[in-house]
């Protein structure tokens, strides 16, 4: 069930919304959360689909900010709000309502979002693309208990992960954490399974993806040990290796789908490693809305420390090929010597 409203207002939606629960027979309220989406024209069909899929998990009420951009300075003074309200079939299990602000309400969205919030239920904000820098103090970010960003959509996003760690604060999620649980898990199982002790590591990924930085991160921050970043063609995350006492561990996927576990004195072993969609990871952050403090730690280790501790170990392995250059040169010093003995034999 759809319905269309112009020009209109908060109040009339929440009427629109019990209005429209009585016509489909489902006059009780069984949402747990409320889900705010804060995107664009351009990036709205995916989100909402993607929310949709995850509410079938989490019943909730959605709702889509998408702030319009007003041509002439006439149409930026004037403030208006249409909404599409979508019940039943049309919205999975919960509701949606999908809000386009247009004029000067485009600075004061969270004025339309507070009435429609569910009361005593959490709330939930989530940024697809352009989240702002610092999420808690957004005017919609301040409405929520758990705040969900994806660097991997920014302009920059290794330049990106540095402002999030400055501007921290417990509540605050990317989607870039999210898609490593699988990596993290398997990583934690195979050390689960060899009594050993880790010296180094390297994670391999795609330019520019902030989540092999993220991983890179967690396991410097966890195993205390000079941790590589090193770059590849893809898909996302490629391979991580770990050299131990008792003989490297390797996690390989070069497909983006079926990954490779390889232990030092046992068989490898294939692992299904796919690369998830949008929607299990947004349904994944919707299972525990406390505080990540294992995110925290990992994104406050900070990229400039993660650098400067894998070159101590850069020098180390570069060293038998400078020993190799340099041992000509003692054998070239003895030619002068026997020149001046001959020259003592002739006088």
């Amino acid at each position: 069930m759809k319905t269309d409203l112009t020009d209109t207002t908060s109040s009339k939606i929440n009427k629109a919304l019990v209005l429209g629960r009585r016509a489909i027979g489902t006059p009780a309220v069984g949402m747990v959360l409320t889900l705010v989406i804060v995107t664009d024209e351009e990036n709205a069909y995916d989100a909402l689909k993607a929310a949709n899929d995850a509410s079938r998990e989490h019943p909730s009420r959605t709702l889509v900010v998408i702030k319009r951009v007003s041509r002439s300075p006439r149409d930026r003074a004037k403030a208006r709000l249409d909404a599409e309200v979508r019940l039943g079939a049309d919205a999975s299990t919960g509701e949606t309502v999908v809000l386009r602000l247009y004029g000067e309400v485009v600075d004061h969205a969270q004025s339309v979002v507070l009435p429609l919030l569910l009361p005593d239920a959490p709330v939930v904000v989530w940024w697809p693309v352009n989240a702002p820098t610092d999420p808690a103090n957004d005017p919609l970010g301040a409405l929520a208990q758990r705040r969900v960003t994806d660097t991997y959509a920014a302009e920059q996003p290794i330049q990106e992960l540095s402002a999030r760690a400055d501007r921290y604060t417990p509540g605050d999620t990317d989607l870039s954490w999210t898609r490593i649980t699988p990596w993290r898990s398997m990583l934690a199982a195979a050390l689960d399974q060899v009594a050993c002790q880790v010296t180094s590591a390297e994670v391999e990924g795609e330019e520019f993806n902030p989540s092999v930085e993220l991983l890179a991160m967690w396991l410097a921050e966890r195993l205390k040990v000079p941790v590589r970043r090193s770059k590849s063609t893809g898909p996302g995350l490629t391979s991580v290796r770990m050299e131990t006492s008792t003989g490297p561990i390797v996690l390989d996927r070069p497909d983006g789908s079926l990954a490779t576990l390889s232990i030092q004195g046992q068989p490898d072993r294939a692992v299904a490693l796919k690369r998830r969609e949008t929607a299990e990871l947004i349904a994944e952050e919707l299972r525990r809305l406390d505080p990540d403090d294992t995110y925290a730690t990992a994104l406050k280790y900070g990229l400039e420390r993660l650098a400067e501790e894998a070159a101590i170990v850069a020098p180390a392995e570069e060293a038998p090929a400078a020993e190799a250059v340099v041992t000509p040169e003692p054998a070239a010093k003895p030619a002068p010597k026997k020149a001046t003995a001959k020259k003592a034999a002739a006088k």
